[in-house]
């Protein structure tokens, strides 16, 4: 690509859709191979523990590889040799094991203040805990919680001592998460019975280092940015980031650009492509790396989104896991999904039209909506959808779906 002084918001579009992979050629059958490359276009997935339709960190993939085994994600992550180990990399997030020796100054930072959130304050405790890990074995909160004194208030978790104490040894780097239960639960162990021994072996790169390399992966990952977008990848500072884009600029990696309607500065990675099309038709999880940063996806897509979960009924909007609908480079259409597990459905309390998005047809957005819901409960295991009557496409979208699979064009 050659390197343009201004890009439009189109292009700016297209641009962060293929540094996010949805120009990739498909796989006919997704492989761990699959997988690894489309990380390394993500960067890291977000974990998070909401299970309403599916895990987070599992739906950045199914969006960019479509319908894949599940397996292959644990199997990335848990099992020998480990591509993938979970840490506070955007926020909770699973990230190549590569960058544990990058994050050696978070871990730092993390111990000097005895946690994310200060809450490691018993050295004792911790002490005592990392000595049982040493001795046991990978182990969960509950299997190290001996009876200690639980309280409640923080976030509304209800967080034991020990689990508060392990907690502040994986933030500090003196514990690493080999894997969760199936009910989610964290398993802890020592970070040379998890990490590869290669990874262990790495020097620690200085501070400087580590936050150039953290923003030349978020400049990778989104094609082009400002400031702020690149920080908030990693949870940087400004500054620190900032200074790495000057370094990053000085090396002919990064290009100053103007966006057209960004006030902030961008800056465009040397790598970037800018396709004619982008060929995407997914839903994306409200925790992917797309939508992240809110005033990212309206500067791009001019699409305002907010997450209801934690909004009382009474007062959400679009409901309570809406979901983006992608259709070429844009955002059409928002849908609130619910995997009924117990009868096999995909539910579709609201479907909502998004009105800035002029240049698909409703009706097109619809039969390609009716599409992609399809191919998801298919994934998912469910054998139906139905739509509820929220918004103003779930009659079409109800209609789209009773009649039946229609052969699309792509987007």
């Amino acid at each position: 690509m050659s390197r343009p002084e201004t890009l439009s918001r189109a292009q700016a579009r297209r641009v962060a859709l293929a540094a996010q992979g949805f120009c990739d050629p498909p796989h006919t059958v997704p492989t761990l191979r699959t997988l690894q490359r489309t990380v390394e276009r993500t960067g890291v997935l977000q974990v998070d523990s909401v299970n309403v339709l599916q895990r987070a960190h599992y739906m950045p993939l199914y969006a960019r590889m479509g319908p894949y085994e599940t397996s292959l994600l644990p199997r990335a992550a848990e099992r020998p040799p480990r591509r993938l180990v979970e840490y506070w990399a955007h926020v909770q997030a699973l990230m190549p094991v590569e960058l544990w020796p990058v994050m050696a100054h978070r871990m730092a930072d993390y111990r000097e203040r005895r946690g994310k959130w200060g809450g490691g304050d018993d050295p004792a405790l911790a002490a005592r805990l990392l000595a049982e890990v040493t001795a046991r074995g990978a182990s969960t909160a509950r299997d190290l919680d001996d009876g200690a004194p639980k309280e409640s208030g923080h976030w509304g978790w209800n967080w034991s001592q020990a689990r508060r104490g392990l907690d502040y040894l994986y933030s500090s780097g003196q514990l690493a998460i080999a894997g969760r239960t199936r009910s989610f639960e964290v398993v802890y162990d020592l970070p040379e019975r998890v990490l590869p021994a290669a990874v262990l072996a790495q020097p620690t790169p200085t501070r400087v280092e580590a936050d150039v390399e953290l923003v030349r992966r978020a400049a990778a990952s989104h094609g082009v940015a400002s400031v702020r977008c690149l920080a908030d990848y990693y949870r940087m500072g400004t500054r620190p980031t900032a200074a790495a884009v000057e370094v990053l600029v000085e090396t002919g990696e990064l290009t100053p650009v103007r966006v057209e309607g960004w006030a902030r500065p961008a800056y465009l990675h040397h790598a970037a492509r800018l396709p004619r099309r982008v060929p995407a038709r997914t839903v994306l999880s409200p925790f992917d790396p797309v939508v992240w940063l809110r005033e990212r996806t309206e500067a791009l897509f001019d699409f305002h989104y907010r997450i209801e979960i934690y909004v009382p009924a009474h007062r959400r909007v679009h409901g309570y896991y809406v979901l983006p609908f992608l259709l070429g480079d844009r955002l059409v259409a928002r849908v609130d999904l619910k995997a009924d597990r117990t009868t096999g459905l995909l539910l579709v309390p609201g479907a909502f039209a998004e009105p800035t998005a002029t240049e698909t047809s409703p009706g097109e957005s619809v039969l390609h909506l009716a599409a992609e819901l399809r191919r998801l409960a298919g994934w998912l295991g469910l054998h139906d959808v139905v739509v509820g009557d929220r918004g103003d496409l779930a009659a079409p979208l109800a209609v789209a779906l009773r009649a039946g699979a229609q052969t699309l064009p792509p987007p």
